[in-house]
């Protein structure tokens, strides 16, 4: 699912680390890597790794520019 599509037909705000990698069709490892290099915003709510929709679609928004 693309990260507009994800956005329009849901009130979810914040995915778990798997389910950010489904949107941007990246693994869980990578997903960790981006946050580590600072290029995928994340919050901490307990234990648990959360990623907001805005920074999915900062991130996509990124790659476009670059690819420019």
């Amino acid at each position: 699912m693309s990260v507009n599509r994800i956005g329009a037909e849901s009130e979810q705000l914040l995915y778990r680390v798997c389910q950010a990698g489904e949107v941007l069709s990246l693994s869980r490892s990578v997903v960790f890597e981006l946050m580590r290099m600072g290029r995928l915003r994340s919050v901490k709510e307990g234990r648990t790794r959360l990623i907001p929709l805005s920074a999915l679609r900062d991130y996509v928004e990124l790659l476009e520019r670059e690819a420019v």
